[in-house]
């Protein structure tokens, strides 16, 4: 029978890493038959120079890092007899934010972006593995925002865009086309790397600048 670790041992082979992990209860809308969904995410460091050294990257065409996910862990899924999912590809979309949260190993930070124990707020899901079988897994960490005392993420925002009860979607947006912008264009969303988890997940600013011409073309 396949084993947490196994599944570990084996993304790592991709770059990636497990980034949470829990059994399906119905309300949880997981795949029929499901036993265990495994949530996956970038391993750093390394995740970069893998994905760039990618057919998928090297093409030129659209949607790379899409269209690398849904090779690779199609064929992990196919190794370990499990369904792969993906947090793009719809309407409908899979509720990958619900799943996150479930795993106990996401939550909501102070700022409502998602923060990770281990990617802090550059937390990013690249797909999951729906098992049939019921695997035993570890036990969870506790959420480092609790201990987190100076909450850096709360102030960071230069636009502004985070300092109310949500995001202002259309505040960011405004602000990343004004020369100001340029550095969270180029380095990432400044709120993202004040977190103290993002800061040790050691994420190249190359793979942030990508990300932030996706989310702001």
């Amino acid at each position: 029978m396949v084993t947490y670790a196994d599944i570990c041992d084996r993304a790592l082979t991709d770059a990636l890493t497990v980034f949470g992990a829990f059994h399906p209860s119905p309300g949880d809308h997981a795949p029929e038959g499901c036993g265990t969904l495994i949530l996956l995410g970038p391993n750093e460091p390394g995740f970069w120079p893998h994905f760039t050294a990618s057919p998928e990257y090297l093409d030129g065409c659209c949607n790379r890092l899409d269209r690398w996910s849904t090779r690779v862990i199609s064929k992990m899924a196919d190794e370990f007899g499990a369904t792969p999912l993906f947090p793009f590809g719809g309407p409908p979309f899979q509720p990958f934010i619900r799943w996150a949260n479930r795993s106990g190993r996401a939550w909501p930070s102070p700022v409502s972006l998602l923060v990770h124990d281990v990617a802090g707020l550059f937390a990013s899901y690249r797909g999951a593995l729906a098992l049939p079988e019921r695997i035993a897994l570890p036990p969870l960490p506790a959420r480092p925002c609790d201990t987190c005392i100076e909450q850096p993420c709360r102030d960071a925002c230069p636009a502004g865009a985070m300092s109310g009860p949500g995001y202002a979607l259309d505040t960011c947006h405004t602000f990343l086309d004004t020369p100001d912008g340029n550095d969270c264009m180029t380095q990432g969303c400044n709120v993202r790397r004040a977190c103290p988890i993002s800061q040790s997940y050691d994420r190249k600013p190359e793979q942030s600048a990508f990300h932030m011409a996706a989310f702001h073309p």
